[in-house]
Parts: structure tokens; sequence; C-alpha cells
């Protein structure tokens, strides 16, 4: 596992979300540097802050140093030429995490074309400073002229593109299948590390990877599923997180659009988080499932984790996201199984009579 020094907001889940994002790309932090804004011109961080990161490097000798917020081309080559170290902002880890995580071949396109498009939108400014003398470079390609480097990232990003659009039209025609026979599809979606793949595999009875680090699901998954002696199909997909930009969420857009198509979308909230970490990850997730166009009617809120935590505090949740008057959520257990019977009598409810009925579980 490679060092870092980690550059993030001083604030409690910031750090643990910036800590999960470093541990999931296979850095270990020696040294985290809080500030209150990241947002300086020439580093991101106060001149002042240089000097002691200096020190830090010299001692700590870090592999990287990971900086949690996104960063200009000149800062980051502002930072790396003061600091003698490579610089990750949040967007260059969050595709360093995807990358090593890209097992089908349709998510190495989208995690690829993501890449790209990181490059393209920082691609004058790298110019600029090559033209300068410097030599920032760019996944191998070393310093082009500015027509040669955006034609050349155009080109690639034009091949994959093609790519993924043959892979779209059979995510097309699998899926008119599926409607000929009937089924209905059940999709989960939610903040990543909501657990998601624990609860599809308790529905499903597979194995599928399960753990804390994030981003472990990237391509969609789909089974089969027998719920109350009804027959439906229930994907899992790629899990959201705070600040990602809206190229990403294009790139991966064949695969959402899954959610798109689902007659029903299972909202997973780890309810084991503070009310202000709920808040925030909830409106992450309600804003990016509205965005790419997913219907609020096909939604329901299923608080995973509840085995932590008392009727009182469930409820304290379901009031602090506004829940209580929509009555569309339900209180789960995916490891100890409680209130699954609930969660599936429910599914089976609105797959049958397609419509939404109030639900307020939270139960032992």
């Amino acid at each position: 596992m490679n060092s870092a020094i980690l550059i993030t907001y001083d604030q409690d889940d910031v750090i643990k979300e910036a800590l999960a994002l470093c541990d999931s790309a296979d850095y270990k932090v020696e040294h985290i540097i809080k500030q209150d804004f990241l947002h300086k011109p020439k580093y991101g961080i106060s001149i002042g802050k240089i000097q002691e990161l200096k020190e830090i490097v010299t001692t700590a000798k870090p592999d990287v140093i990971i900086f949690d917020d996104k960063l200009k081309p000149s800062q980051n080559y502002n930072l790396a030429s003061e600091l003698k170290i490579e610089i990750l902002d949040r967007e260059a880890l969050i595709l360093k995490i995807f990358e090593s995580r890209a097992a089908s071949a349709e998510s190495k396109f989208q995690v690829e074309l993501a890449q790209l498009r990181y490059e393209m939108s920082r691609a004058k400014e790298k110019v600029k400073l090559a033209k300068g003398g410097e030599q920032p470079g760019f996944m191998g390609l070393g310093t082009f002229e500015v027509d040669v480097y955006y034609n050349e990232i155009k080109k690639r990003m034009i091949n994959i593109k093609s790519k993924l659009v043959k892979v779209a039209k059979q995510r097309e025609l699998h899926r008119r299948g599926r409607q000929r026979l009937g089924f209905k599809i059940i999709s989960l979606a939610g903040y990543t590390s909501a657990g998601k793949t624990t609860l599809f595999n308790f529905l499903t009875g597979e194995r599928q990877e399960e753990n804390d680090e994030l981003f472990t699901t990237l391509s969609t998954t789909i089974r089969r599923v027998t719920i109350n002696q009804q027959t439906a199909l229930i994907s899992d997909t790629v899990g959201f997180i705070s600040k990602l930009p809206a190229y990403m969420i294009e790139a991966f857009k064949s695969t959402l659009e899954e959610l798109l198509h689902s007659d029903l979308v299972l909202v997973i909230i780890d309810a084991s988080d503070d009310l202000y970490v709920l808040r925030k990850k909830f409106k992450t997730c309600y804003s990016t499932l509205t965005e790419i166009g997913v219907e609020p009617i096909k939604m329901i809120f299923v608080l995973n984790k509840s085995e932590l935590l008392n009727n009182n505090k469930i409820l304290d949740r379901i009031d602090c996201l506004s829940l209580k008057e929509n009555k569309k959520w339900i209180a789960i257990s995916a490891i100890t199984g409680k209130n699954m019977d609930q969660l599936e009598k429910l599914i089976e409810q609105v797959l049958q009579n397609n419509t939404y009925v109030g639900v307020e579980s939270y139960g032992n």
C-alpha cells in the first residue's frame, strides 16, 4: 500500500469519507492537513501551509499528496513544483478507484471515457504550461501542440463512445426481451457503502463482493428473484458520492439507464449515519436520481443498518429526511434480516398493483 498525505476540510464526516476514498485507492494516509478553505488561487491552500507541507514531506516521505477537492491544472502544477511530489485531486482519486474496480468491458470503457473527459477539461491549461517550458504530461502522451493534443483526446473519446453505443444497443435488446417476458424490474440505488450489495445478496441468495470499501459495484448486476411467489429482476447499480462531477455521471450513462427503466427503485440509506451526514448523503442521492430522470413516484426509501438504532432514533431520521408524510419508507437490516419479510411484501404489493401504498415499518 502506498503512503499519502491528505489535505481535506476540517469536518469529521468529510475527513471520514476522504480517508475511505484513500483506503479504497490503496493509499495509507500518514498525515492529515485540515483546512477550512481549499480554494486559494495559487495552491488551493495558503502559502503558509506550503512550508509546513514541505517539512512533512521531508519527514514522512509519502508517495503522493491527495487534495480532497477539485484542483485546476495550474494549482496542481504549482503544488507539485513546490513539493516535488505527485498531486492527486479528489476527481483523479475517484478515477483511480474506478479504474481498479472496473471488471467488465463496459465499465472499463466508461472509466476510460471519464478519464479522458477529466483531461479534456484541463487540456488548454496543460498545453499552456507545456508551451511555457513545463512538462505536465498526459497519461503517457507527452507534450503536444494544442490542436494535436485535443484531437488525440477527441479521437480516443469517439472510439470509446462508439463501443459504448454498441453496448447500449445490446442492453436495449436485453431490456426488450425482459419486457416481452413480463418481468418487473427492481433497481437498488444509493450512496456508496450504504449496503446495496448486502441487500442484493439477501434478496437473491448470491454472494456478490461486499465490504466497507467505496465503489465495490461499478457494473450493473441483474438477477432473477422470486418474491412471495412473484418473479422479478433485481439490479445492483454503481453507488453515488458527493461532489461527483457531471462528466462522470454521463460516462456511466448506459449503466445508470437501468434505473430509468425500472418499475421500482429502492433507495438504500445508511440509517447508522448521524443526522447531518444522513441529510447530506440523502440530498446527493435524491438529486442525482432526479437529474438522470428517475421519477420520485418510483422510489421507496429503505433505511438499512437499522438494527443499530432504536425506534425513536429511526423516527428522528424519518423526520430529518421529511419522509413521514409520504410514508414511502421502511427500516430494515440486510445483515440480520430485520423487516425483510415486510420489505418483500411491500415490493410484491407495489409490483402487483402498480401503485405505491403507505408503509411505516421500523420495529424489531
